[in-house]
């Protein structure tokens, strides 16, 4: 699995995201059409999960990996329960 953004790209679209927040909370203030507010909120929270995904998935290429490849045993039983333990976190909140 090839993580293919950037730190740089990560922080690109979490700037973006914060100025969508920015746009909703705008929204809210011209007290604009409930359900527009929750598309663009709902968007918002869509491209926060995608952001964490990408940052999931490098944490594996590379910290994880590492772990598993070159770590004691309890080393990489700690990695598998951390992995673990964040992708029933993620599976809750979709």
């Amino acid at each position: 699995m090839k993580a293919k953004t950037t730190h740089k790209e990560n922080l690109a679209a979490l700037k973006r995201i914060a100025g969508q927040v920015k746009g909703i909370q705008r929204m809210v203030e011209g007290e604009e059409y409930c359900i527009d507010i929750i598309i663009q909120i709902h968007a918002a929270i869509h491209a926060l999960y995608r952001v964490g995904e990408k940052i999931f998935a490098k944490h594996i290429e590379h910290c994880a990996m590492d772990a598993l490849l070159n770590k004691s045993k309890k080393k990489k039983i700690e990695k598998i329960d951390e992995i673990m333990r964040v992708i029933r976190n993620l599976h809750n909140l979709s």
